[in-house]
């Protein structure tokens, strides 16, 4: 009687064990898998992260005053499709300026509308939207802060 009851404590105790070290595995597979997840958007964010947008007032070649739209790419690929959205005011329809492409480490210079020159005081950022090299649309607000968008 006490071996029949210590095999099935025996098969009870290797059942358990079985299951727990099943259950361990899965735990260690999913955590993997997070960081794996982690670092991919990380590596998605690199090109991203790379690039600002603000105005500011510069000099033309005549030495007259213009506000400027600066888009800079200091990533070492190309972004595609840059807009940077205008504020809307009342009713206004939401707009958008076109720039288009960047090309890697370069500053494009756009001229601002000429009703933002009553509310600059100095350079400062402005939201941009734009395609990666690898198809991402991303957009960055006035604040800085970077997100994905579809």
């Amino acid at each position: 009687m006490d071996s029949e009851w210590l095999g099935a404590f025996a098969d009870s105790f290797s059942a358990v064990g079985t299951v727990g070290a099943f259950l361990v595995g899965f735990m260690l597979l999913r955590r993997e898998h997070r960081r794996e997840a982690e670092r991919s958007e990380d590596a998605r964010r690199v090109q991203a992260e790379r690039i600002s947008a603000w105005v500011e007032m510069t000099r033309k070649a005549d030495g007259e005053r213009e506000l400027a739209f600066h888009i800079h790419n200091a990533s070492g690929m190309p972004i595609y499709e840059v807009e940077l959205p205008m504020p809307a005011y009342g009713d206004e329809e939401q707009r958008s300026e076109f720039i288009g492409l960047v090309p890697p480490g370069r500053t494009i210079q756009r001229p601002a509308p000429a009703d933002w020159l009553r509310t600059y005081v100095e350079p400062e950022p402005v939201q941009i939207e734009f395609l990666d090299s690898s198809g991402r649309r991303w957009s960055r607000d006035e604040q800085g802060a970077l997100s994905r968008t579809e």
